[in-house]
């Protein structure tokens, strides 16, 4: 249907009438309004239309169709004014020119008709009425109004677009910062608190939000497992039977149920790999394969390989590096140090033989440079490197090291030995080749021949005369260092050996005059040797078995250097230093020296017995105690020293002659008479120490005396003769506390045993004891305490159960009246609060508690017992308040680690009991509750450790070991048996 629009065109020569070329096309000149005038004419009614039908002219929306419209109405007008067409009479419905978009205006103007006008025909596509026009309208004008529509919507498109792309570049060019301009300009609005409240900016983006996913695993059926199994069987059967019988035991099989058996799949691969390890092997020594692998460093070469490469990730250094060693090399070829990094930047690589290229090259360069020499033998494997220190021999024959590497590469000594003879042409004052060969000889007697040789050519060397001197007879060994003192005069250890050898041959005599020949020697050589080398050579000494010779440098250089005021505080540190570093001969050296100097210095003379009593036996420590006692007589510690260690010795007739000795030099000495009357009593002579203690009363008498006296006669249980004793000595020094607490305890304990109907007699007694004590000795808290304590025990020992509240009252105001008298008194306190607990009166000694602890805040045994004292809940808060106030107090630091061993916390309680120990071992009360807390948690070693660190420490004083050691039954008990009762009675 679609016809050229040629065939509309006629046949005929000549256009027809009417004819407007170009009209067709829309080639019509421009015709306004005017032309046409106001509205369309009528159109006069066609044969085949109906009266009063009318057409006009459409708008197609085109200028073109207007224009084309309103020719076609003038020429239809002009056509009805000159008579009918020569081409006939138009068909039915005809439009003239609808077929090339042309169209009339309706002619009654009304917009509302409906789509085929008032009489129902049908319209063209400008809205005229085809039916009235009589021109008709085809598939030829369908076509071209389709081709006008789409060129006409193919313009509006390309208007609209080219409207969006120009609003979207105007968006584009607007810059972001002029977007942000108003935001910008709020800015200076913010205040600093809403400036530092801005969060920090993070990382939010997708990745960090979603979680990693977990690497998925697809589990591989059991039938691709058996393939694979069967496959590997075929190909090793077909490489190796053998390796085949061993591999399937290792690999997956399947069991009765079906299962596969997984567990061999690690086992089967090593032992896949060793198999074809060991037949390269094989391969390798039958001759078969060129390229077979070792299999003892395959894996040793992988593992370097790795380290090789992980060490020289960054190719881009290495680049580097070598362009810049390139640079040094070219700049200046004679630097053998830049050979040797440039070498070694290859072998980093993993270029050995790039860097034995560079090296080799460098040799030819640096062929005076020893360095270069090493490193290019160290890069070469050993026979190669023997060529390479070949060369260098002859370039740099005067090189030591050259000499003592290549021997090094030798395994046989023969041939060490040869290298080294060749270095000890070219270099015979060599020291260090000629220690080498020596090193290397096994006889005594061809080290004899070397060093010999080695002094001729190295006369200056002193370890090769010592050494040379060692391996001598004692003559030779004299002879060869009187030589090397007279080729080295300037050295000391040519001397101090030379003493040495005397002492090993028993010559003491001769080594006093060694050193202090040395001494003048080297000051005339002018040579200046420090006090503190001098020292350092004294302990050497000691250390090499020579305690004289140490001796002798002490004594002939200890004062160099030394003011004449400072010598005796100089020398004690010395001494003290010295035995801090184990050098025990030097500290007695460096004594004896300065109690030389000063004979008559008391803490010279008793850091001396400590030093002995330490380190040395019993015959060095009587020694001293008798050079002390007799430069020192007046001093009766010495004597008493001497005397206890002969006692304690079983030397009894020694210990009487020193004590005697004693008395001659101190006759009236209390201490000297109190030991000589210990020592009868102790050995059981009881008859002679009451002997000289009563002649201790008349001649050297004093309040201590009249204790011991009456403690004697108490042991013996002559408690009449004690009570005689005691009043005696109250007579004469009423202001000893010890001797009413004595005569109390006699008459409330002793006397109470044997004499049961006088007990309210013996009471008052004590009573009258402990009262005139309290008048003569306010201030004797623990007279007060023992007083209150016979008042709270008096309705027992009298046996009137009724009147026990009784005693807690007089107790109570006892005690009270031993506060008023002695304020701020510790002991008082605790022990007023321990006899409320006693009478169950809990509230009142939490009351008293607290009020002592107002007064005494820091007062370790109101903490240890406040601690000790209080509910569970609340004993960590008050050891925490006890640490902060008295960190230092043994008292608080034992009831911690009670606490803790309470608790079960064994370490903790020991480090705690160990520190209370340390802070006074003179309290026992620490070591039984140690030794307890051992014997309950810890093994037989701790338990005599602790025993023996007790023993050692000797402690005298605590509560509770003092109740226990100084009882009378206990008297003669030793630390160790003391330990174990108070132990005993010790409650964690």
């Amino acid at each position: 249907t679609s016809r050229n629009m040629s065939s509309f065109r006629p046949s005929k020569k000549t256009a027809p009438r009417g004819y407007i070329p170009g009209l067709g096309r829309g080639a019509a000149g421009f015709t306004t309004r005017s032309d046409i005038g106001s509205a369309a004419p009528a159109a006069a009614p066609s044969d085949g239309g109906e009266p009063g039908s009318s057409t006009g002219v459409g708008g197609s929306g085109s200028r073109a169709a207007e224009l084309r419209a309103a020719k076609m109405m003038q020429r239809k007008h002009q056509q009805q004014q000159q008579g009918p067409s020569p081409f006939g009479v138009a068909p039915s419905g005809y439009v003239p020119g609808s077929g090339r978009g042309a169209g009339f205006f309706a002619g009654n103007g009304n917009d509302n008709d409906n789509e085929n006008g008032p009489t129902g025909l049908p319209r063209d596509r400008n809205g005229t009425n085809a039916a009235l026009d009589g021109n008709p309208y085809d598939d030829d004008d369908d076509e071209a109004d389709a081709i006008y529509n789409a060129i006409d919507e193919r313009m509006n498109s390309r208007k609209r677009k080219n409207a969006s792309s120009g609003n979207q570049q105007q968006s584009q060019s607007q810059k972001i910062g002029d977007q942000f301009r108003e935001l910008k300009e709020q800015l200076a609005s913010v205040t600093e608190d809403e400036w530092a409240s801005i969060p920090d900016v993070g990382d939010n983006s997708l990745r960090y939000k979603q979680k990693r996913r977990e690497d998925v695993f697809t589990p591989i059926t059991d039938s691709l497992l058996d393939s694979r199994i069967a496959q590997n069987n075929d190909a090793t059967a077909s490489n190796d039977n053998s390796m085949l019988a061993s591999t399937t035991q290792l690999l997956p099989t399947s069991t009765s149920s079906g299962k596969t058996n997984m567990s061999g799949l690690a086992e089967a691969r090593g032992t896949v790999l060793g198999m074809s390890l060991d037949r390269m092997s094989k391969d390798e020594a039958n001759g078969g394969m060129q390229t077979s692998i070792d299999p003892s460093g395959y894996l040793t070469s992988l593992s370097n390989a790795t380290s090789a490469l992980s060490s020289t990730t960054d190719i881009a250094d290495i680049s580097k590096a070598r362009l810049l060693l390139k640079s040094v090399r070219d700049t200046n070829p004679k630097h053998g140090s830049g050979w040797i990094a440039s070498a070694r930047v290859e072998e980093a690589a993993n270029k050995i033989h790039a860097a034995r290229k560079l090296i080799q090259e460098g040799c030819e360069i640096c062929s005076n440079d020893e360095d270069v020499w090493m490193e290019a033998a160290r890069l070469h494997p050993p026979h190669m490197a023997r060529t390479i220190y070949a060369s260098a021999v002859q370039h740099l024959p005067t090189s030591i090291p050259i000499f003592i590497k290549a021997s090094e590469l030798e395994s046989n000594d023969e041939d060490k030995k040869a290298i080294l003879r060749k270095g000890l042409e070219c270099n015979p004052s060599s020291v260090t080749l000629w220690k080498a060969i020596i090193e290397l000889e096994k006889e005594e007697e061809d080290v004899k021949v070397l060093l010999s040789l080695a002094i001729e050519k190295v006369p200056s060397c002193v370890d090769m005369w010592l050494a040379l001197a060692k391996l001598e007879t004692y003559e030779n060994a004299r002879k060869v260092l009187n030589q090397a003192r007279k080729n080295i005069p300037t050295d000391k250890s040519i001397w101090i050996a030379a003493a040495k050898l005397e002492e090993s041959q028993n010559h003491a005599n001769m080594i006093d005059k060694i050193i202090s020949k040395a001494v003048s020697s080297l000051s005339k050589h002018d040579v200046v040797i420090s006090r503190e080398s001098w020292l350092k050579e004294a302990e050497n000494a000691e250390r090499a078995s020579a305690p004289f010779t140490s001796a002798s440098i002490i004594k002939y250089t200890i004062g160099i250097g030394v003011d004449v005021e400072d010598r005796q505080r100089t020398w004690a540190d010395d001494a003290n230093n010295a035995l801090k570093r184990g050098a025990v001969a030097t500290s007695r050296a460096i004594l004896a020296h300065s109690l030389a100097a000063f004979p008559t210095k008391r803490s010279l003379w008793m850091s001396a017995v400590e030093l002995e009593r330490g380190h040395g036996d019993k015959d060095s420590l009587d020694e001293v105690l008798a050079a002390a006692s007799e430069r020192l007589p007046k001093q009766e510690i010495f004597w008493l020293v001497r005397a206890k260690e002969k006692w304690v010795g079983g030397q009894i007739e020694k210990a009487r002659e020193i004590l005697t000795k004693a008395f001659a030099a101190n006759p009236n000495s209390e201490p000297v008479w109190l030991a000589a009357a210990k020592l009868e009593w102790e050995t059981g002579e009881i008859d002679r120490a009451r002997v000289l203690l009563q002649r201790a009363r008349e001649r050297a008498s004093s309040d201590r005396v009249y204790m011991k006296s009456s403690l004697l006669e108490r042991e013996c249980e002559n408690f009449d003769d004690a009570l005689e004793l005691i009043e005696e000595g109250l007579q004469k020094y009423p202001k000893f506390g010890k001797l009413y607490m004595m005569g109390g305890q006699i008459c409330s304990q002793e006397l109470f045993s044997i004499a049961s109907e006088d007990k309210k007699q013996n009471l008052d007694r004590a009573r009258k004891f402990f009262k005139r004590g309290l008048q003569n000795c306010p201030n004797n808290v623990k007279l007060w305490i023992l007083a209150s304590q016979l008042e709270e025990r008096s309705p027992t020992l009298l046996n009137s159960s009724g009147n026990v509240g009784t005693g807690f009252t007089k107790a109570r105001s006892i005690l009270e009246l031993g506060r008023l008298k002695n304020p701020k008194s510790p002991e008082l306190w605790v022990e007023a609060i321990r006899l409320e607990r006693r009478a169950n009166n809990e509230k009142l000694s939490v009351t008293l508690m607290a009020r002592a602890l107002q007064e005494c805040p820091n007062s370790g045994i109101l903490l240890a017992e406040n601690i000790s004292t209080s509910p569970r809940a609340e004993q960590k808060a008050k050891s925490a308040d006890a640490i902060k106030k008295c960190p230092d107090d043994p008292l608080v630091i034992i009831a911690v680690a009670s606490l803790f061993a309470s608790e079960r916390k064994v370490d903790k309680a020991r480090k705690w009991f160990q520190r209370g120990v340390i802070l006074n071992k003179d309290l026992g009360d620490s070591w039984a509750k140690f030794y307890s807390f051992e014997k309950k948690f810890g093994n037989s070693d701790q338990q005599k450790s602790i025993k023996d660190q007790c023993i050692n420490a000797d402690p005298k004083h605590g509560e509770l070991w003092c109740s226990v050691m100084k009882d009378v039954k206990n008297r003669k008990k030793t630390v160790a048996e003391g330990l174990e009762l108070v132990a005993s009675k010790v409650q964690l």
